[in-house]
């Protein structure tokens, strides 16, 4: 087993570390104040080729693999970004790159992928409603078929990046479940312009995250065409979840790069920061033992994650390690900035010290893209055999 990264990787992570340099901490505290989308970042992560890195290279990718992507988010993270940047990745070379390099038509490959890459198409995905939550197979939005195509009726609840997007991974179900044998059945993936008459969105306001919007969006009588079949038409299901665990292993990653981030500001202000008897509060074990706890789990998370992309790059099952690494990266990433934090003191709580911006943001990421405890429950069932509880 080698734990070592080749040269090429080596690469990656100096070209992310010098665009994120580019566009550190105090670019993300005033993008944020605005609730302004990071356009100058994407552009520069796009025309750095970082976008690329998992897309085949007959459509403008590199063609390297999701191990080379959850470095690259790392490292950004790393840089001053926190969890957010791990957003515009999910969002793009995830539920735009992965859901059309494996699944879309080859008309839409030629079409959509040289265009993500460089930045000129965004995209998003709108999975989640407010009656079904997290479980995702009670989706009531239903795509009925009217002469060869669909119109689409429903909600979604908490959809990233609507207003900028292009186009929309709509995930509805083309079969009633009380008409299936299985409840996975009847489950299709479309992907349709954002601006789709019918189609209409609404923000929500929330605690952090706030340069990239979260909205309620709206499905009325939506056209879609046999074209915009993303995948198999009715049995969707298994290839949704390689667009949703491929998606773990990018949150992981910002979290990782977070916890990363949220530490070295911390040892840095205890390293200078001199209260009793004229030494730095950075010699008190009260202030060193949840610090080095912080960077146990995110070194674990970080090899779990590294694992996990491997595997997908392999063609082998990499659902439980995703799961379990982003179970890891949530834990680290909210002890590491909760301490950071208390380790600043007020300090910590001013948004001029950036560290109240990474809790804030990272927070989100315990409960979504999965929620911790539907990680656990996977856990249970898949790799402990145990009773189904839900």
């Amino acid at each position: 087993m080698d734990f070592l990264l080749n040269e090429q990787q080596k690469m990656i992570i100096e070209t992310a570390r010098k665009v994120g340099g580019e566009y550190g901490l105090e670019y993300w505290r005033e993008i944020d104040a605005k609730k302004q989308f990071p356009t100058e970042i994407w552009k520069a992560i796009c025309e750095s080729g970082l976008a690329a890195a998992a897309l085949p290279e007959e459509h403008g990718g590199s063609g390297l693999g999701m191990l080379e992507l959850a470095l690259i988010v790392e490292t950004l993270a790393a840089s001053g970004a926190g969890s957010t940047v791990g957003q515009l990745f999910m969002n793009n070379p995830i539920f735009g790159g992965v859901g059309i390099s494996r699944f879309g038509t080859e008309q839409m490959k030629r079409d959509y992928l040289p265009k993500l890459v460089s930045g000129e198409m965004l995209f998003c995905m709108a999975l989640t409603e407010p009656d079904a939550g997290s479980n995702s197979l009670e989706i009531q939005t239903f795509a009925r078929r009217e002469g060869n195509g669909f119109r689409i009726n429903g909600r979604k609840i908490w959809i990233t990046g609507v207003p900028q997007a292009d186009k929309v991974l709509v995930i509805a179900r083309t079969q009633k479940a009380e008409d299936v044998k299985r409840r996975t059945d009847g489950i299709t993936m479309f992907l349709l312009d954002r601006d789709r008459e019918g189609l209409t969105h609404t923000p929500i306001e929330k605690v952090g995250t706030n340069t990239l919007t979260s909205s309620m969006v709206f499905l009325d009588d939506v056209w879609a065409g046999p074209d915009e079949i993303v995948g198999t038409l009715d049995m969707g299901w298994h290839e949704l979840l390689d667009v949703l665990n491929t998606e773990r292993i990018v949150t992981t990653a910002c979290l990782v790069g977070t916890a990363q981030l949220a530490i070295e500001l911390a040892v840095k202000y205890a390293g200078e920061r001199k209260v009793f008897r004229g030494a730095p509060i950075g010699s008190y074990q009260g202030l060193q033992f949840p610090l080095a706890e912080a960077y146990a789990q995110t070194e674990t998370a970080r090899l779990m994650n590294y694992k996990a992309a491997s595997l997908f790059d392999s063609g082998l099952p990499y659902g439980s390690e995703a799961n379990i690494a982003k179970l890891i990266a949530g834990h680290a990433s909210a002890q590491a900035t909760d301490r950071a934090m208390q380790t600043m003191g007020g300090m910590g709580y001013a948004k001029e010290s950036y560290v109240e911006r990474l809790w804030r943001d990272a927070r989100l990421f315990r409960i979504a893209p999965i929620s911790e405890e539907m990680i656990l429950n996977f856990i249970s069932i898949h790799n402990l055999k145990m009773p189904r509880s839900y």
